[in-house]
């Protein structure tokens, strides 16, 4: 300052140091098919996401009724493609498990393939999102193409080094989709991904209106039977239209896993051989085209839909009904059986991949306890369970991959415990630094923050003054990070360090080419994946 004119004058000397603003370290992207909108948008709750991009495009249904018997159940089939569902039902599932503010990214078109590849090149122009969550593209394209668009995440990912993907095992209805999965996936940027599996079994309602639903009511003197079974990898769902006493029954039997899946009625039952590693999506597809599937009986795959059920029996003739309605129909005209319908319709759930509900503990976890936390552990809330049940035996083949190091996280239903995140691996499953999930979004957390906090060193004096305001700035916000729980050591100097200086961090040739060159050393906290109690039997004394 220069002084010419006598007086009074008052100077302000800064003394402390800027500070680090974290960034937000839960805020997802989902990218996928809208009812309405192209623009991406940031929302704040689902009314937020119906006030922008609408809710779904009502599901259509057949609901087959049977002719003369009221306390038999009716039987509901899905009646159009599931690629026509829009993010409102994920999106649904996020918000449910504890999910705040998060991007809705449109596509729109084209392929598939290609709208959703797109969608990951729009998201890279937004700063804000740390998520990358995709669940349409698991039900619409098979593993090769999702690990392909998986891929251009993972580079983004890696090329930002502020986001982190969350991703699912696709379901296409062919054998061995984890391994599958592994392949396609390939090695580049495995640390900034995570993925879980199977899908599950939601308690998200179809979103119909009364014209979407058809009614069918069999022939009098006929009745409906409805039989859920699981089979590996998925569920299929065997109805039998015939006689109210022929109690027919379904059974899965041993076969040879390479052959085609076979279709053959002993007595009263229906065998279906052949179903070893198989999914329901995969039996029902076969039964399309089978010459020696019984008449009378439909198999769809369970929960999914992604098989197109038959009505037609072994000789090609329809099965009778007796009348064809839609609910709109019924509503003032047979007002009984249109709440009968109504309230069976409202039963049938949704099946989704887990990405979006994952995502959704991530943002609790977050919020609650820290990014440092290990997202794992934690129930998922408006989920019925897995699709599948697993093992102790089949989880490890899925948590520790000897082949390649690609572990998944497993969901796993646990009896008193509800359907939990049993796994908190990245995809690089093998790589000791980069291993756990909270361990990689932490240093994301941390490498953002510290980057935007140090804009304001730039241009300024490669001399001490700065190097200590520098310094001074990320010590602060570590040590804040160590006082709540995110490093480990017992002391600071145990849990961190931040180095910078001429002689130290730089050399004179550094100074005169305008680099400033900071080394800061983290010891993150890792979850205790495996707890291990060792007992001892003491003799008597």
């Amino acid at each position: 300052m220069q002084l010419r004119t006598p007086g009074v004058y008052v100077q302000e000397v800064a003394t402390l140091p800027p500070s680090v603003a974290e960034v937000s370290t839960a805020i997802p992207a989902f990218i996928g098919y809208v009812e309405r909108g192209t623009e991406a948008a940031r929302i704040g709750s689902i009314l937020d996401y119906q006030a922008l991009f609408g809710t779904a495009r009502p599901a259509r249904f057949t609901a087959r009724v049977p002719g003369d018997d009221i306390a038999a159940p009716i039987v509901f089939e899905r009646a159009d493609d599931p690629a026509t569902e829009t993010l409102f039902y994920p999106v649904s599932h996020y918000f449910a498990n504890g999910g705040g503010p998060c991007w809705i990214v449109p596509v729109g078109g084209g392929t598939p393939a290609a709208d959703f590849a797109a969608g990951v090149r729009r998201l890279e122009q937004e700063d804000e999102p740390t998520l990358i969550v995709i669940p349409q593209a698991a039900r619409r394209l098979g593993v090769e193409d999702y690990a392909t668009l998986a891929q251009e995440a993972l580079k983004q990912c890696d090329r930002l080094q502020d986001r982190f993907c969350v991703l699912d095992v696709p379901d296409d209805g062919k054998p061995d989709a984890v391994g599958r999965f592994r392949t396609a996936i390939g090695n580049e940027h495995l640390s900034y991904a995570a993925a879980y599996h199977p899908y599950l079994q939601t308690t998200i309602g179809w979103v119909v209106d009364d014209a979407s639903v058809s009614v069918e009511r069999a022939a009098a003197g006929t009745a409906i039977f409805r039989r859920d079974l699981p089979a590996e990898g998925g569920g299929i769902s065997v109805t039998y239209l015939g006689a109210p006493d022929a109690a027919m029954r379904v059974r899965i039997v041993a076969g040879d896993p390479a052959a085609a899946p076979t279709f053959k009625l002993d007595g009263a039952t229906l065998l279906i051989g052949n179903a070893a590693g198989r999914t329901g999506t995969a039996l029902a597809a076969a039964w399309q085209t089978a010459a020696d599937r019984p008449a009378g009986f439909t198999l769809a795959a369970q929960g999914n839909g992604t098989a197109t059920p038959t009505t037609t029996g072994a000789t090609g003739t329809a099965l009778a009904v007796q009348a064809s309605a839609t609910l709109a129909t019924l509503r003032t005209a047979e007002t009984a059986l249109y709440n009968r319908v109504r309230e069976a319709l409202a039963r049938e759930r949704m099946t989704l991949p887990p990405s979006a509900a994952v995502a959704g503990v991530y943002a609790a976890v977050d919020r609650d306890r820290g990014v440092w936390k290990a997202p794992a552990n934690v129930g998922l809330a408006a989920t019925v369970g897995p699709v599948s049940g697993m093992t102790d035996a089949e989880q490890e083949a899925l948590n520790v991959d000897v082949t390649a190091g690609k572990s998944i996280n497993a969901i796993r239903a646990f009896a008193g415990r509800g359907t939990l995140i049993w796994g908190a691996r990245t995809l690089a499953g093998n790589d000791n630094e980069w291993r756990y999930v909270s361990v990689r979004r932490l240093f994301i957390t941390i490498e953002e923050s510290t980057r935007k906090a140090s804009a304001f060193a730039v241009f300024e004096p490669n001399d001490a003054t700065t190097w200590l305001k520098v310094r001074s700035m990320i010590e602060s916000y570590l040590y804040g990070l160590w006082e709540r729980g995110a490093l480990a050591g017992s002391k600071p100097d145990q849990a961190y360090y931040v180095n910078i200086g001429l002689g130290s961090t730089m050399t004179p040739q550094d100074v005169l080419e305008g680099r400033m060159v900071v080394q800061i050393g983290i010891a993150a906290v890792r979850p205790a994946e495996f707890v291990l109690l060792t007992f001892t039997q003491l003799l008597q004394a």
